[in-house]
């Protein structure tokens, strides 16, 4: 598989994601359900604690990829969902350092909602990957 960043303007690969991706020869499509902050056993995890929340929520979408012999690296597509973007740009560096240390800045798109389907959780994240 061959991926090409897509990139009119430098400020985006600066805050971690690029504008676009053109990918060629991949073989298989993972789509991600969204990940939050939920145990193995489905219980919310870290009430109040967007960092925390983030952190384990990203855990778990390495874990659906990892299941599918794929890793962050694979990540070509990042939809986040949060109820509170401002808290959330706050601990933005727990996502882009994990993206980053993986060398990947997948197309992102953040979406400020009113709630996610547990109202204690603060963030989902729903990736595509290709292998």
């Amino acid at each position: 598989m061959e991926k090409a960043a897509v990139n009119p303007w430098t400020w985006s690969s600066e805050l971690g994601y690029n504008q676009g991706e053109i990918v060629s020869g991949h073989t298989r499509t993972l789509y991600c359900s969204g990940q939050t902050a939920m145990s193995g056993d489905g219980k919310p995890q870290h009430p109040g604690d967007m960092a925390a929340q983030l952190a384990l929520s990203l855990n778990n979408l390495e874990a659906v990829l990892s299941e599918a012999d794929m890793a962050l690296t694979n990540l070509v597509r990042l939809n986040v969902y949060t109820t509170d973007v401002d808290l959330l740009f706050q601990h933005y560096g727990v996502l882009a350092s994990r993206l980053g240390a993986a060398g990947v800045a997948p197309t992102t798109t953040m979406l400020g909602v009113t709630r996610l389907a547990i109202p204690v959780l603060m963030v989902e994240l729903e990736g595509t990957a290709l292998a």
